[in-house]
């Protein structure tokens, strides 16, 4: 699928998470493209905080260009999971992970931001710069450190985002998570 059509159906998604008050923000791969180096993507990620009763509201707002499951996804938003729907017309896999509590990913949620990505104001929730090379990092550590794709799109992120970047977070998160020296060697990389 091309990039356009994903985004489309991001912003589709995100106008059905603001109709019901739920609060998201996109993440993974297509986060990353807009903030580093576009690439395709197979899926569309989303973390949501999601409450049980927000559920069937939230699928009628999608409409019936997705099918979701109301009953696994409302037991995903109770136990703080994940879950994943799907845009029928396009064929796109959209994953929903729900908020959870721990300290970085309140951090995470408090800090996104809204993009305008059309020319007529539509717009979505993103993650900051910082916080997606900081899940990659965690992502990339976690996997063995050899996806070259989570290392390049952290890369990215920091070449493009350069002099824009909260160093001081960066830093102090990446010693609490214990990706400080795969930071440091993204950002010499970056150079």
């Amino acid at each position: 699928m091309n990039e356009p059509a994903v985004l489309l159906v991001a912003l589709q998604c995100a106008e059905s998470f603001e109709q019901v008050q739920v609060g998201y923000f996109l993440g993974g791969s297509l986060a990353s493209s807009l903030q580093g180096e576009p690439r395709a993507t197979n899926d569309i990620d989303f973390v949501l905080d999601l409450k049980p009763s927000q559920v069937e509201p939230l699928a009628q707002a999608l409409g019936s260009d997705f099918e979701v499951d109301i009953e696994s996804l409302r037991e995903s938003a109770m136990r703080r999971g994940s879950w994943n729907i799907f845009h029928q017309p396009t064929v796109t896999k959209v994953d929903l992970f729900i908020l959870r509590s721990g300290a970085f990913d309140q951090s995470e949620f408090s800090r996104r931001r809204r993009i305008v990505l059309t020319p007529d104001g539509r717009g979505l929730y993103i993650k900051s710069p910082e916080d997606s090379v900081l899940r990659k990092l965690l992502w990339f550590r976690d996997g063995g450190e050899v996806s070259s794709t989570q290392w390049r799109d952290v890369v990215q992120i920091l070449r493009l985002a350069a002099g824009t970047l909260d160093g001081v977070y960066l830093r102090e998160w990446a010693s609490r998570l214990g990706t400080q020296e795969l930071l440091e060697r993204a950002l010499l990389e970056a150079k």
